[in-house]
């Protein structure tokens, strides 16, 4: 699982070292060296795990998607983002938050308060 693109469709099998890679950086940070550039590349589509080949020097649109499955694999990566910020109020200040608006029961209203004798057979 990469994370650094959440979104990823397709693994990347790398020229240099032979293994499968998410994203570059994920190459990068468990190699010792430059991931090598090259024309065919080896695609793992992660929907039904099949891998396929793609030449780069003539990439059209229609290249776009699994020949096995026609999963679209180029989309728009999703990085994770940082993010600071507080989900609601602070209770020491607002505590309409932590007010129970459950309904009260009426004690008083019971099934074994009720007058049943007479129904009784």
């Amino acid at each position: 699982m990469c994370k650094h693109i959440l979104n990823a469709q397709v693994a990347i099998r790398a020229p240099c070292c032979k293994q499968w890679f998410d994203c570059a950086e994920c190459h990068a940070e468990t190699q010792d060296h430059r991931l090598k550039k090259t024309i065919e590349m080896h695609f793992l589509c992660k929907k039904c795990k099949k891998a396929f080949r793609k030449d780069m020097s003539n990439y059209e649109e229609s290249d776009e998607y699994c020949p096995h499955c026609d999963n679209h694999y180029v989309i728009e990566a999703k990085t994770p983002q940082a993010a600071l910020g507080v989900e609601g109020d602070d209770p020491r200040v607002n505590s309409r938050m932590l007010k129970d608006e459950r309904v009260k029961q009426n004690p008083s209203r019971s099934l074994f308060s009720l007058d049943m004798s007479d129904r009784i057979g």
